[in-house]
């Protein structure tokens, strides 16, 4: 299950995204907004990286103007590794070496095309199973419940 959400700047792009999620036979729940009347990110980012973070949802797919605020949001959570991207690389590099759980996207900064280019490889792209990522994400959860590492 896929968590979406999106503020009145992502509303366009969500239905990309869903369109995205139907070919690929992915289930997702929708967090909202529902429309385009101006709403605050945080609340929206926030739904969707609680559900990933429980376990409610797999992983999330959050929208905004630049994909920027939204996922800050997301990534104040525990246990989200959300990244912002706006090319297919970073998108594949993201689940690959960073087992990335959510991903945010800019309405305002990435064409439609491209959105579903980096979703369709976001989504099919698995984590590596080499030790060396799985240390460095276990470094990066270790940072986040305030460990030193070195």
């Amino acid at each position: 299950m896929i968590a979406l959400a999106c503020d009145h700047g992502g509303f366009d792009l969500k239905e990309a995204a869903i369109e995205v999620l139907k070919e690929l036979g992915l289930e997702y729940r929708d967090f909202g907004t529902h429309d385009r009347k101006s709403v605050d990110y945080p609340v929206y980012g926030a739904r969707a990286a609680r559900a990933v973070s429980s376990g409610e949802c797999d992983r999330g797919i959050i929208l905004c103007g630049t994909g920027v605020g939204i996922g800050i949001t997301a990534n104040k959570v525990p246990g989200i590794r959300c990244v912002t991207c706006s090319d297919t690389y970073s998108a594949r590099m993201s689940r690959l070496h960073n087992n990335a759980n959510m991903i945010a996207l800019g309405s305002r900064v990435l064409g439609t095309e491209l959105a579903k280019d980096i979703l369709r490889i976001w989504l099919t792209t698995d984590f590596s199973d080499e030790q060396r990522h799985r240390d460095r994400v276990e470094m990066i959860a270790r940072v986040e419940r305030g460990e030193e590492i070195e």
